[in-house]
């Protein structure tokens, strides 16, 4: 990759960011009214083929959005993260991402999955580490004082929420199964109290929140895939907790306390 096509495009943004919010309609539409088909709701459709084992899938799809950005930045010369508010904004995709590849796996108990679904999740994040890592690295300007702007910490702040909600959530599914087991269990503690889908919930305030802190159009984008994609798993989890368990509280919703 030539150091002449390594700079900022701002038409290149403006078309990937574009093409990742016309993805998250799709998402919507395919999946608000059927539910993705893995975990809890693959034995109710038609079951894929291939799978892989819950842990070296989870490695496998999230390690491009680790990757790319940090190959975007060695290809980069002289090195670009500056500011600091830039630099920081960067760390915070990777570092969730550092957790999601390197740390989630090994702790997860989910069932095998399905290698289609494996592919075109690879494929996003390939897709979506290359725009925003592109962006940080190559064409976002913000200033000096970038880190005492009320965007970068209000979005900071809920970023920080959002990924402690969603850790925490995930730390309560998985102690819901001894190792070995794969039946489901109604959640309980934490937002679960209130939501049906707190970890969702939580991933999905967390990348609001990048939003605002980058204040840029492919973070807001990428949030709004994230609404899209994971907030109709929340509902489709509802409905499934509710049709299953007879003693499931009915005061919980979906997504958002009270609301959905």
């Amino acid at each position: 990759m030539s150091q002449a096509f390594m700079q900022c495009f701002p038409s290149l943004v403006l078309a990937l960011s574009s093409l990742l919010g016309a993805l998250a309609l799709l998402q919507l539409s395919l999946y608000l009214r059927v539910p993705s088909r893995y975990g809890k709701h693959e034995e109710r459709l038609c079951r894929p083929r291939g799978r892989l084992p819950a842990r070296c899938a989870w490695f496998l799809q999230e390690l491009p959005s680790f990757l790319v950005p940090a190959l975007l930045l060695a290809l980069r010369s002289p090195p670009r993260l500056e500011p600091l508010g830039c630099r920081l904004l960067c760390c915070l995709f990777c570092w969730h991402y550092f957790y999601r590849t390197f740390i989630y796996p090994f702790f997860t108990r989910g069932r095998p999955f399905p290698l289609q679904l494996l592919f075109f999740g690879m494929l996003f994040c390939i897709y979506n580490g290359f725009l925003q890592g592109y962006y940080l690295i190559y064409c976002a300007e913000y200033p000096n004082d970038w880190c005492t702007d009320i965007r970068f910490t209000s979005g900071l702040l809920l970023f920080l929420l959002g990924m402690g909600i969603n850790i925490h959530s995930d730390l309560l599914l998985r102690q819901l199964r001894k190792p070995g087991e794969v039946t489901y269990k109604i959640p309980q503690g934490g937002l679960f109290t209130y939501i049906s889908g707190a970890n969702y919930f939580g991933e999905i305030v967390e990348w609001f929140g990048f939003a605002i802190a980058t204040w840029s159009l492919p973070a807001f984008a990428f949030a709004f895939f994230t609404l899209c994609c994971i907030g109709p798993r929340a509902y489709h989890h509802h409905r499934y907790y509710l049709k299953t368990f007879t003693d499931y509280p009915k005061s919980r919703k979906a997504l958002i306390p009270f609301v959905f």
